[in-house]
């Protein structure tokens, strides 16, 4: 790294940046979509499969109460689904409906439309495009290096 960018800045100016661009993007409301919650349990349970209904509310740091309110609420519209837990049948494990998943899918391409229409508003050159192009794989590696 050259001494005109010394990492400790540009650390911190992508730490900044990315989080205002996500911050944003998360608070953009999708009609009969899901508040950040109900998001939040299910982009879980999607990443890491069936669960219990603590052991989602200890992964995501919320209480037990306020899990199961989000639970009781995807539940009710048909997104999450609630089985005997193979290995103990006293306790219930939950699961991504099909439903659910396309909920997800919904939100995450209502984003993806957001930001295209934002780039091609006239906001950003094509030169700009092109670098915001050629950062994307870069964001992406460092991302996974982490």
């Amino acid at each position: 790294m050259s001494d005109d960018l010394p990492a400790d800045h540009v650390a911190s100016a992508l730490l900044a940046s990315i989080s205002v661009l996500v911050r944003r993007v998360r608070q953009v409301p999708v009609e009969g979509g899901l508040t950040m919650p109900e998001r939040t349990a299910l982009s879980h349970l999607d990443r890491s499969g069936p669960t219990t209904s603590s052991a989602l509310a200890r992964d995501v740091q919320i209480t037990a109460q306020a899990m199961g309110a989000t639970l009781a609420a995807l539940r009710a519209r048909g997104l999450v689904e609630r089985r005997p837990d193979p290995g103990d049948g006293r306790r219930a494990v939950l699961t991504v409906t099909e439903a659910g998943l396309q909920a997800l899918r919904n939100k995450r391409n209502e984003r993806a439309e957001l930001i295209a229409r934002t780039l091609t508003n006239g906001s950003f050159t094509p030169a700009e495009l092109e670098q915001l192009a050629a950062a994307a794989p870069l964001l992406e590696r460092l991302a996974q290096s982490i």
